[in-house]
């Protein structure tokens, strides 16, 4: 039962050997709450939620340790407060709340901790002490910053030697930096803005320190996994490297490194400026399942870039329902789905498996393998149970060829606008005479049944 995973350190597939034989722990860099979540978002989450779910079948539950934090103090918080005059605590509960709704409705499961960065504020500051004291960071008019050069081994996550990351990146200038890629571990706070009591300043933490300080409470200071998107590689999570390796020198930090490549839609990055940026929750309001989102998203290999396409998703839809339509209970996941997840999580590798037990109609295998991918779950919303669905449509057909039967042409077209309103598909003649369609939504009809 040997898990192999695409390395971001060593740039290299590798079998994974955990620190303590028989138990994993992963800590994967959650979002900053103060908006709905986008797309791209989901797309982390979702890849480490397979991840969970195949150590917790391999290992079993108990042995599994998943970390996901909350960011809620942040200047992008800040700035929404501003904007709108609403208390930050507000802002961060209620947003909170949203991510965790929509990523359930994507069939993800809950972590095993889910910390908030503000409830971790004293651990910060005695980790920077830490780091003060043995030379690797300095206070500068009320700032921390950790001095990079103090850290020989900075840049080895991401490749790219200083000079690169200096050239590549948005350095914030500052007279109080002893070196431009100093980065800040603690800063003042602005009269108005949240702030903590310090040696240093009325204050709060720079961004990267927060996931050292909560990775190490929940996890210790070395643990097996740790990941992100690949936007996150520099500089969090090189900083977080240099943080971690110099607050706790020999402990090694994280393991292996996790990175998903981004989103595209449409074949474009996706953009507010191109009209093509939208929220989970905008799909889940067109009426689109979590669950097909979560197909279309599995369908591409984590480290590859994912195209998110109308086409796909209706393609999504159909394969799911189709499959939910033969799902049984009773099953096991099949092996060589298994196989493909061992091997790298190879989703699209496990999807073409699942397509194989649907044409051989093994619906108990489908169900089980399916379930392991977070897919045809009974809990997952935005679904018509079948049997209605047929009934609805069905009644509505009927109401339709009696009113042609009739010679009553409005009423008939009446009924078939509104089945096509619905999603549904008339092939008369062919069939049962009808067939799901994009955005198919049989509630709809229920007035008309």
């Amino acid at each position: 039962m040997t898990i192999r995973l695409r390395n971001s350190m060593t740039r290299r597939v590798e079998d994974v050997v955990f620190r303590d034989p028989g138990r994993a722990s992963l800590y994967l860099c959650g979002p900053t709450v103060y908006d709905r979540a986008h797309l791209g978002n989901a797309r982390p989450t979702i890849v480490f939620d397979v991840l969970f779910r195949l150590l917790r079948h391999d290992l079993g539950p108990e042995n599994v340790t998943y970390v996901r934090n909350f960011t809620d103090v942040d200047d992008k918080i800040i700035a929404r407060a501003q904007e709108t005059g609403r208390p930050i605590d507000a802002i961060t509960a209620e947003t909170t709340e949203w991510y965790l709704e929509d990523m359930a409705a994507l069939g993800t499961l809950e972590p095993t901790h889910m910390p908030r960065a503000t409830d971790h504020i004293a651990d910060m500051v005695l980790m920077i002490e830490t780091l003060i004291d043995r030379g690797h960071a300095y206070a500068a008019e009320g700032h921390v910053l950790f001095s990079v050069t103090s850290f020989p081994e900075y840049g080895a996550l991401s490749g790219r030697s200083t000079e690169d990351m200096i050239a590549g990146a948005r350095v914030e200038v500052a007279p109080y930096k002893r070196d431009p890629m100093d980065f800040v571990l603690w800063k003042p706070s602005a009269e108005g803005e949240p702030g903590w009591e310090s040696p240093w300043s009325w204050g709060r933490p720079g961004w990267h320190i927060e996931c050292s300080v909560m990775s190490k409470a929940l996890l210790g200071p070395a643990f097996d996994i740790h990941g992100g998107g690949n936007d996150l590689l520099f500089p969090h999570h090189e900083n977080e490297i240099a943080q971690s390796c110099c607050a706790d020198p020999g402990a090694g930090f994280a393991r292996y490194w996790l990175h998903n490549e981004m989103l595209l839609v449409e074949g474009k990055k996706m953009s507010k400026s191109l009209g093509n940026f939208f929220t989970v929750r905008d799909l889940l309001d067109r009426g689109v399942p979590g669950e097909v989102i979560r197909f279309v998203f599995l369908s591409t290999h984590y480290s590859k870039p994912m195209d998110w396409t109308e086409e796909k998703a209706q393609e999504a839809e159909r394969v799911l329902r189709r499959w939910r339509g033969m799902a049984e209970e009773g099953g096991a996941p099949d092996p060589e789905v298994l196989d493909a997840l061992r091997d790298d999580l190879n989703t699209p590798g496990a999807i073409t498996h699942l397509h194989r037990l649907a044409k051989a109609g093994d619906g108990a295998a489908l169900a089980a393998s399916a379930r392991l991918m977070g897919l045809l779950s009974p809990a997952l919303g935005g679904w018509a149970e079948a049997g209605d669905a047929d009934t609805v449509v069905e009644a509505v057909l009927s109401a339709r060829r009696a009113a042609r039967a009739e010679k009553d042409w409005a009423r008939a077209d009446a009924l078939r606008d509104a089945l096509l309103a619905a999603g549904v598909i008339v092939t008369d003649g062919k069939g049962r005479g009808w067939e799901p369609g994009p955005g198919f939504d049989p509630a709809r009809l229920e007035e008309l049944a």
